[in-house]
């Protein structure tokens, strides 16, 4: 099975959950709040599990676990989800709770905890056995996530999270994993999606709906080449979308692929490539770079490509808590890019540089440093980075 970065969504099929908003089942001065998951791409796992128990809501951005104005979403029997079977717009369901009418800025996701040889939270390596994953502050105050949202009197709000799998594990120089969550939340009222298609051969790749060079959205194409990108806002509120396609396989990987300034509309799918009209990359070494980051500055790392004036996140990974050190697959050939159009195909050229990659390194405290990379005739080794 091939793994890269991938993002899930905890909710309801999409079709569903648009239905479903604009009633409400709660008093003259209530709403509903429905909140599902989602998931994007991961990086060298077959699974990440996760055990979700409830999830929190509060007016407060600010408030603590302990303080008042908690509203608790409880699921009935705490729910086991593979992170990484939440693509292409699968959801999973955690629950409905009634809401006042009025504004909400924080949500709380709280996980069951690991018991002995029972694990609620785990990862499966690629190729390998379940490993735990440790949960810190997971199952007890559970993890924040700011996003700032509004319940009407007499309706309902669809609520998707988004957990980015890849960049939420984090290695340790004992073998260890560990999870720092990395989630987003999306109305689903405001939102539309991407899709198109890849060729099977190129199968597996991750596709990232990005913007101003941050991924918003990830998913892996499907067997057929399909993908979609969902929910992602509306670009009449947020602007629109680059999309991009890396296929970074060791065993066999392609050259990168860009459809700038995709539009999206509320409830609406913007198409950007059909079955019979993928987009088809050319094939290309995969080869990596790697190094080394302070261990104590626990080191968040993004491969970013320039491409006329803009640059895209390629792929992205955690340096490892113990030792520090990292390694990243990257595309050797030179990208293709092209800019959206309602008439399929989108017509792609070479673009930028063959391997030539910017690596940027975050601290936990926000400091940013970057070095360049070129993979073009060879790995690339010793790319450290000292805070």
């Amino acid at each position: 099975m091939r793994t890269n970065y991938r993002n899930a969504l905890l909710v309801l099929p999409l079709p569903f959950l648009i239905a479903a908003c604009g009633g409400g089942d709660g008093g003259p001065d209530t709403g509903t709040l429905h909140v599902s998951m989602t998931d994007a791409p991961a990086c060298g796992f077959d699974h990440v599990y996760v055990t979700v128990n409830k999830v929190r809501v509060n007016a407060s951005s600010t408030a603590a676990d302990t303080d008042g104005g908690w509203t608790d979403i409880a699921l009935a029997t705490p729910q086991k989800i593979d992170l990484l079977s939440l693509t292409n717009g699968v959801l999973t369901d955690l629950g409905s709770a009634p809401l006042a009418a009025g504004q909400y800025q924080q949500l709380r996701l709280v996980l069951s905890p690991n018991q002995g040889n029972t694990l609620a939270n785990s990862v499966v390596p690629t190729g390998g056995t379940e490993q735990p994953l440790a949960t810190p502050s997971g199952a007890q105050s559970g993890y924040k996530i700011i996003q700032p949202f509004t319940v009407q009197a007499n309706t309902l709000v669809d609520l998707v999270l988004d957990f980015n799998a890849c960049k939420s594990i984090v290695t340790q120089g004992n073998g260890n994993y560990l999870l720092k969550p990395v989630v987003t939340a999306t109305p689903m009222v405001v939102s539309g999606s991407i899709t198109g298609y890849v060729p099977t051969a190129q199968a597996g790749a991750t596709v990232y709906a990005e913007q101003n060079g941050k991924v918003v959205r990830g998913t892996v194409a499907d067997s057929t080449g399909k993908f979609v990108l969902s929910p992602l806002v509306q670009s009449s509120t947020n602007g629109n979308y680059d999309v991009v396609i890396v296929d970074n396989n060791p065993a066999g990987g392609h050259a990168t692929g860009v459809i700038r300034s995709v539009p999206v509309t509320a409830s609406t799918t913007t198409t950007v490539a059909t079955s019979a009209q993928p987009i088809t990359l050319a094939a290309s070494v995969t080869r990596t770079a790697s190094g080394t980051a302070t261990a104590s500055a626990q080191a968040s790392l993004v491969a970013l490509q320039t491409i006329g004036t803009a640059s895209y996140e390629i792929t992205s990974t955690n340096a490892d808590l113990t030792t520090g050190a990292y390694s990243m697959n990257l595309p050797a050939a030179t990208p293709v890019a092209g800019t959206y159009s309602t008439t399929l195909p989108i017509a792609l050229a070479a673009a930028g540089t063959a391997g030539a990659y910017t690596i940027q390194a975050t601290s936990s405290t926000g400091v940013v440093q970057s070095s360049p990379a070129n993979v073009a005739a060879a790995n690339q080794t010793g790319i450290n980075f000292n805070f």
